[in-house]
């Protein structure tokens, strides 16, 4: 697919394929709206007949236009296309979802463990078989349980739609910006599959070699910090998903197990969700049940 002209408005590859197959022009969208920047919200809009949002205006902004130089010294980046797509996008995100974030831990001894006993097999067969793996693993076995999770809300937001597929969304960390590859089907593979297909999706957002099949769809998306630190953030809901999954830094801490502490390998766990379809208590089940997974990895293996 060819890239866009100067004048053409901002939209994603996925953005763009969806459009195309759904005979929605979004050049004569973006004009009909007056935005640069053209979301798969907008084209499902379009396509629903309700009115596109508009482009933010009001008085706020106003106080936004500032003159930074008058304070000091400044330098200016311009933003590539990409990036103000997605800032595009979360703004919306934030703007029109009632999100919740709840908190949790899970116990990763026994994933920790078990990766090392495989560390042998995983060095014969070329792959790294990291603790990511293992957590798309257990959502894909989360969503099936609670299938309320898989499912997006419609854009009048008068139906929920329920998928009867499974595929994790991996956000990965790029110098051109934030990209969501999608390990499809993620459910019916096993962790060695998993592993090879993380690698190479990564690979190929690193090089800008992402295909428009490869994004997109998803039943939920994974931002993991864990290799960089932290002890949590508050994730935002990427639509039309209902929910993403924050991973932070995998810390040994002490736990009670009923007669003393003991050092336990904990993750971090924050699960944002769209208040509008996920309520407080569901969201702590969901993720209660996904804890247990990783605390006993032959649940998810079996």
């Amino acid at each position: 697919m060819s890239n866009p002209g100067p004048q053409s408005p901002i939209a994603s590859p996925a953005t763009r394929a969806f459009a195309g197959r759904k005979g929605v022009d979004i050049d004569a969208l973006a004009a009909e709206i007056g935005r640069e920047s053209i979301a798969r919200e907008d084209v499902e809009r379009k396509l629903s007949g309700d009115s596109p949002a508009p482009a933010p205006t009001g008085t706020h902004t106003r106080y936004w236009d500032v003159d930074h130089a008058e304070y000091g010294p400044v330098s200016e980046e311009p933003l590539s296309r990409f990036a103000q797509v997605a800032a595009g996008n979360m703004a919306a995100a934030q703007a029109l979802i009632p999100a919740v974030t709840h908190h949790d831990r899970a116990d990763m001894t026994a994933v920790e463990t078990f990766r090392k006993s495989m560390k042998t097999e995983a060095a014969e067969r070329g792959i790294r078989l990291t603790a990511l793996c293992f957590h798309v693993k257990a959502l894909a076995r989360a969503l099936t349980a609670f299938p309320r999770f898989n499912a997006s809300l419609s854009p009048d937001t008068k139906t929920l739609i329920l998928k009867h597929y499974v595929h994790i969304g991996i956000a990965v960390d790029t110098p051109h910006g934030l990209t969501v590859p999608v390990i499809r089907n993620a459910d019916r593979k096993g962790l060695w599959h998993i592993a090879r297909e993380i690698a190479e999706l990564a690979a190929n957002a690193q090089a800008r070699k992402i295909r428009p099949d490869d994004m997109g769809g998803a039943s939920m998306t994974i931002s993991n910090l864990g290799g960089i630190g932290g002890i949590g953030f508050t994730p935002i809901v990427n639509p039309p998903e209902l929910a993403i999954l924050g991973i932070t830094r995998t810390e040994t801490v002490p736990v009670w197990n009923g007669e003393a502490f003991e050092p336990t390998e904990m993750v971090p766990l924050d699960l944002s969700y769209d208040h509008r379809v996920i309520n407080g208590a569901d969201a702590a089940r969901f993720l209660a049940h996904y804890a247990r997974l990783l605390a006993d990895p032959r649940r998810m293996l079996v």
